[in-house]
């Protein structure tokens, strides 16, 4: 179906395919995302993330996932976020096994004001797949 131009201008048709846009970035993402809101709940989980922890945990709290000490990191780095709108990651974990650095980062409204934050892993291996070959 091809959309006109008009309807390309319309902020409310520009809203809703940029969260379409952002939520297949999300699910294409080979590293788990998990994203959480203010109060700690788990709004969205990609397919990796889901896979990784074995169970879909949207709807729950991230900290009934985690251990006492660090539900007290999360809220640290939370309470830190919240200091500076200038306060958006923080390195919270290196697994040498998976060769990969995790890191808490903010999520912010167009004004600044922290709204949730998510999980970013960042795995440090050098890809074996060809330039432009297709990952099987």
């Amino acid at each position: 179906m091809r959309i006109n131009r008009k309807m390309h201008m319309t902020a409310e048709w520009r809203n809703k395919m940029l969260n379409k846009l952002l939520k297949s970035v999300l699910d294409q993402d080979l590293a788990p995302v998990v994203v959480c809101d203010i109060d700690d709940i788990i709004v969205y989980m990609n397919p990796c993330a889901i896979k990784c922890y074995h169970k879909d945990l949207t709807g729950r709290s991230i900290k009934d996932c985690h251990p006492t000490s660090a539900n007290e990191m999360i809220d640290k780095v939370v309470a830190w976020f919240k200091e500076s709108k200038d306060n958006n990651i923080i390195y919270t974990y290196r697994n040498d096994e998976e060769n990969k650095d995790v890191y808490m980062v903010a999520l912010r409204d167009d004004d600044g004001t922290l709204i949730g934050y998510y999980e970013k892993h960042e795995y440090r291996n050098k890809e074996t797949v060809g330039l432009y070959q297709p990952k099987k």
